[in-house]
């Protein structure tokens, strides 16, 4: 999830648009591998799988790639062996970025990375710089048009099934659990007819940097592309807000 709230939003779509280039394909492609290969195939039992199973049709990737990448993890197929490693740093306006990579060569995708912090004027730092500022939590986005639900009835639904927090942020309702209770609340709230636009287990900044100034922005911004875009790069963390007037100004 890259920021919060508002920048989220951008994110989301931006995601769509990558799914249709194939770029997301081949991430969710390595997830299903490595999810598959250290917990089994059956997604009845492999919890981190169902996940990513969700996220996959979700994006509208083919069931034969899914089926595919699991048995390639199984090593029912021949497939390469993805490394899991979370690098850490700091981006313009000492903004703290976390990253899941997947990789088969840990050398060759620690270069680049360092390379893309350096070149958009950010810094890849040691292991642990800035995880102690993110929560890892369950995180259930839906649209506020079409909701099923008023905003009242949301709130004590998601509470009742476990849910942290409901928090309104412009065009979504994003429901906050803790990773143990996330299944559970999205059973309850799908049950009532809710769709949802995100669905993840993910790390979420406890406070955030506002970002104020134009250039800093975009350069903050080019980075995330960077990262986001990067192949090995499952998912970029980080803990930055952009101020209206900035928002605004990008879009």
């Amino acid at each position: 999830m890259a920021g919060h709230s508002k920048w989220s939003n951008i994110k989301h779509r931006k995601a769509r648009v990558d799914a249709q280039k194939g770029r997301l394909f081949t991430k969710l492609g390595k997830q299903l591998i490595t999810a598959a290969r250290e917990g089994g195939g059956d997604p009845e039992v492999n919890f981190r799988l169902r996940l990513i199973i969700d996220k996959a049709r979700a994006a509208n990737m083919p069931n034969e790639n899914i089926e595919r990448a699991i048995a390639r993890g199984t090593g029912e197929l021949e497939g390469v062996t993805y490394e899991e490693i979370v690098y850490e740093g700091y981006g313009p306006g000492g903004v703290a970025i976390m990253l899941d990579i997947l990789t088969d060569n840990r050398n060759r995708t620690a270069s680049e990375i360092r390379h893309l912090f350096s070149r958009h004027g950010g810094n890849l730092g040691e292991t642990g710089c800035v995880a102690w500022m993110f929560d890892k939590k369950g995180l259930l986005t839906v649209k506020k048009e079409g909701l099923p639900l008023d905003e009242d009835e949301l709130l004590l639904l998601a509470l009742e099934a476990g849910a942290e927090d409901v928090k309104d942020e412009d065009e979504l309702f994003e429901i906050v659990t803790e990773p143990g209770n996330f299944e559970a609340v999205k059973e309850a709230l799908a049950g009532q007819g809710l769709v949802f636009d995100t669905a993840e287990v993910t790390m979420i900044p406890q406070t955030t940097v506002e970002i104020q100034d134009d250039k800093e922005a975009e350069k903050l911004l080019k980075l995330m592309d960077a990262l986001e875009e990067h192949d090995d790069v499952q998912e970029v963390h980080a803990n930055f807000e952009l101020a209206d007037g900035v928002l605004a100004a990008l879009e």
